[in-house]
């Protein structure tokens, strides 16, 4: 089963809320949320963000995003931001995909079979998944 991707919003992992801003007003203590600053920081690192050309690009090759795909394409981008990387060609056995390190963001998407004879340019990584 496989979540739908909404167009400009965030695509939290399995068991993440979708939304961790925390709320405008602030309480008698002070706080402005009841989640500690560092669990909301690690949640918000841990999403992924869809570029709009991206979501067309999966709706229109019928690409399907599941939870644990989810899952280790948040791995990857982890792995590539450790080493510097700004845009990565992450693959994967199923799909490949181009992401904005730095801002988490999915730029493109093309399945397995589209990757022959393929030139990527603009990308300074490449994360190999199995």
């Amino acid at each position: 089963m496989s979540n739908p991707v909404t167009i400009g919003s965030l695509f939290p992992l399995p068991g993440r809320p979708a939304d961790v801003r925390s709320s405008s007003g602030s309480s008698s203590t002070g706080r402005t949320s009841d989640k500690p600053f560092e669990q909301m920081l690690q949640e918000q690192q841990l999403q992924l963000k869809f570029s709009q050309h991206a979501a067309q690009r999966i709706q229109q090759r019928g690409i399907s995003i599941k939870p644990e795909t989810m899952t280790k394409l948040a791995s990857a981008v982890d792995q590539a931001a450790s080493k510097g990387a700004v845009d990565s060609l992450i693959v994967m056995p199923d799909v490949a995909l181009i992401v904005n390190v730095p801002n988490r963001t999915v730029v493109t998407a093309m399945e397995h079979s589209q990757l022959s004879n393929t030139v990527f340019t603009q990308i300074d990584s490449a994360v190999i998944l199995h």
